[in-house]
């Protein structure tokens, strides 16, 4: 992008924000809507006002594929010191929604923007949210395109660093990010993390533009999403899953598995591509739980003995994309 291109792209990011500020405030219930345009623009964003106050959180809206879709945004309380933060993209499992895994997670604790986006109502029994790649999503819904839309109007509208986006999630929203999100948008997508990934096949081969570091956490007492896998449901073994990952990031072997805590078991890969490590965190006996969740995050045994969000954040916060020639990072 030349520089003209960069000023133009600016000038549409502050219309678009100054336009959509008064509509937003730092009520943790307040809304606004905006429509996404291209990425690139953190460093003007950097001059614009917060669309809410620093520590709370938000409900926003966007247009996505002809959709009104929603997210929950959280600022940390340090953002008004307008340096640029790293982002976290937090998907929700289905039936549950953006805020209600803020609740659980603690994602929200941590020193970066934290967004919870919103699935759109799948099949199946009940009102319940889900994301694309599942056999119960929406049809006709594009998830990838949404979150690529999200990206756009966060990275036009806040202090951003672009190069330090990460992406997690729980159950469905975790193999949304494993199947389709890593796989397609490796150019934005730093790293990932996936709590009790339900990994349905998609249909299609993941081929992602770079490899993509990974750290899991599954328990092996989930029922739910069997950490032994269900040929029924087309469902891996997430040991099988970590080993074609690891495959996929060309990691030359797997290290001695460790284990840190009495029902805690690490696994690593060593020697992968462009220092891409595949790690896996297995909860012994766990269910399709959050590790070290303090509220209610699905059935079985929740450990206490981690702490997810603090694991997974030891892990990613280092991690950023290849910086591109044609794209100036800061």
């Amino acid at each position: 992008m030349n520089s003209l291109q960069r000023m133009a792209t600016a000038a549409v990011g502050l219309v678009l924000c100054l336009a959509t500020t008064g509509a937003t405030t730092g009520a943790l219930t307040g809304t606004a809507t905006a429509a996404p345009v291209p990425h690139g623009t953190s460093k003007a964003a950097c001059r614009l006002p917060a669309p809410q106050a620093p520590g709370t959180s938000a409900s926003h809206t966007i247009s996505s594929g002809g959709r009104d879709r929603t997210y929950q945004l959280h600022l940390p309380a340090g953002y008004a010191e307008k340096r640029d933060w790293p982002v976290i993209l937090a998907f929700h499992g289905r039936g549950n929604t953006g805020a209600g895994t803020e609740e659980f997670s603690k994602l929200s604790t941590l020193p970066a923007v934290v967004v919870y986006p919103d699935g759109v109502i799948g099949t199946g029994d009940g009102d319940r949210q889900a994301w694309q790649g599942a056999p119960y999503a929406a049809a006709g819904v594009d998830d990838v395109r949404f979150t690529e839309d999200l990206l756009d109007r966060l990275e036009s509208t806040l202090c951003l660093d672009e190069r330090r986006v990460y992406a997690t999630g729980k159950s469905n929203g975790a193999g949304f990010v494993s199947t389709l999100l890593a796989c397609r948008m490796a150019d934005r997508i730093a790293a990932i993390a996936p709590v009790a990934a339900a990994l349905y096949p998609t249909g299609e081969p993941c081929e992602p533009s770079r490899p993509v570091p990974v750290i899991e956490f599954h328990g092996t007492g989930d029922v739910t999403i069997p950490y032994a896998g269900d040929a029924d449901r087309g469902l891996p073994a997430i040991q099988d899953w970590l080993a074609e990952w690891a495959e996929r990031n060309g990691c030359a072997s797997r290290a001695r598995d460790r284990v840190t805590e009495p029902d805690i078991t690490v696994a690593r890969w060593r020697g992968c591509d462009r220092g891409a490590e595949v790690r896996h965190v297995a909860v012994t006996d766990g269910g399709h739980t959050w590790p070290g969740a303090d509220s209610y995050s699905g059935g079985g045994y929740t450990t206490q003995t981690i702490e997810a969000h603090e694991v997974m954040w030891q892990f990613l916060r280092p991690l950023r994309t290849p910086a591109s020639p044609a794209s100036p990072r800061h």
